[in-house]
């Protein structure tokens, strides 16, 4: 089976290869033989309610002194055949949620897109997390500061974010009396205005925060922690954490098993959990990264599991229409 693998990304001449998962992901697909296309940036539009997008046919190789190839742009109708990868990063704005919206019409077409486009509209990083309840430490989402002030006040520690951040930005630790808790609270919900959230601190942050892939649901059997660095609390990489592979914990797994069978159920086919200690605090689902770092520390092919997986979806029937 032949697939024409279509990839929304961030610009590719900017990527990182040693440590992209979209670039792990071309390179499975490549490898398998399956035709790679370019989605320019800013390329998916509609025409007479055709999903459409500008794309150049696109060759990877893993060579930091060149990692691709394009060829001419054309214009391409997206639909039966094709697996739509939508890899760009957050945040999850106006233009983010219309390109969606343009995937879920080539979704009705027949395209097969990864992840569901529904569900990169529907499930905001930080929320969803809290569909598990059962996962996640003691957790407050107001517009409301003063509420938020006496969540500190009752754990006495807290960590404090915004719903849209993402590698670490706008997340802040509070302490019971801190002078500075007041306007932290101000700034993050814009006086009032605007959703924040505040999660008990979990002094286990100190031995990583742990990202554990999922793969069609099923876990992949290692995890990247990101451990913070020097006087910073944040351990995401982009902040300066270290990446330090490590097998999944008992209960990573059960963690694991309570999210992976719904984010399946939703078409989120490569999903991304944050776990600290024994606490989930995030689900990411628009672009999960790590693969490139467990592949190295421990002879992995998570890309290769995931494409595994696309196969056998683009393999499955046609539901019998109703």
């Amino acid at each position: 089976m032949v697939l024409d693998i279509v990839v929304v990304m961030d610009p590719i001449g900017t990527i990182k290869i040693a440590k992209d998962s979209t670039f792990a992901m071309l390179l499975e697909a490549q490898r398998r033989g399956h035709r790679l296309h370019y989605v320019r940036p800013g390329g998916l539009w509609l025409r007479d309610g055709v999903a459409m997008a500008t794309t150049a046919a696109l060759t990877v190789r893993d060579d930091p002194a060149g990692w691709h190839e394009l060829g001419t742009p054309s214009r391409r109708a997206l639909g039966s055949g094709d697996v739509v990868l939508m890899r760009t990063d957050p945040p999850v704005d106006a233009e983010y949620i219309h390109d969606t919206q343009i995937l879920g019409i080539a979704q009705q077409a027949g395209a097969m897109v990864v992840n569901d486009p529904r569900g990169l509209r529907d499930m905001n990083e930080k929320l969803t997390a809290l569909e598990f309840p059962q996962c996640c430490p003691p957790t407050l989402v107001s517009r409301d500061p003063a509420a938020l002030k006496a969540f500190v006040a009752e754990h006495g520690e807290a960590v404090l974010k915004t719903l849209d951040g993402m590698g670490g930005r706008s997340i802040f630790r509070a302490r019971h009396g801190d002078p500075n808790t007041n306007v932290i609270l101000e700034t993050l919900t814009g006086g009032g205005l605007h959703l924040a959230m505040a999660q008990r601190y979990i002094p286990e942050i100190s031995a990583g925060d742990k990202r554990i892939l999922l793969v069609d649901g099923v876990a992949v059997d290692y995890c990247l922690a990101r451990v913070p660095q020097g006087d910073e609390f944040r351990g995401n990489l982009a902040a300066g954490g270290r990446g330090e592979g490590r097998p999944l914990s008992e209960r990573d797994r059960w963690i694991a098993a309570q999210v992976g069978p719904e984010m399946r159920r939703r078409g989120m086919v490569f999903v991304g959990l944050d776990v600290i200690g024994d606490y989930l605090t995030e689900v990411n689902v628009t672009s999960p990264t790590c693969i490139r770092e467990l592949d190295a520390q421990y002879g992995l092919n998570i890309a290769g599991q995931l494409f595994d997986a696309i196969e056998a979806r683009c393999r499955q029937p046609e539901p019998a229409p109703r």
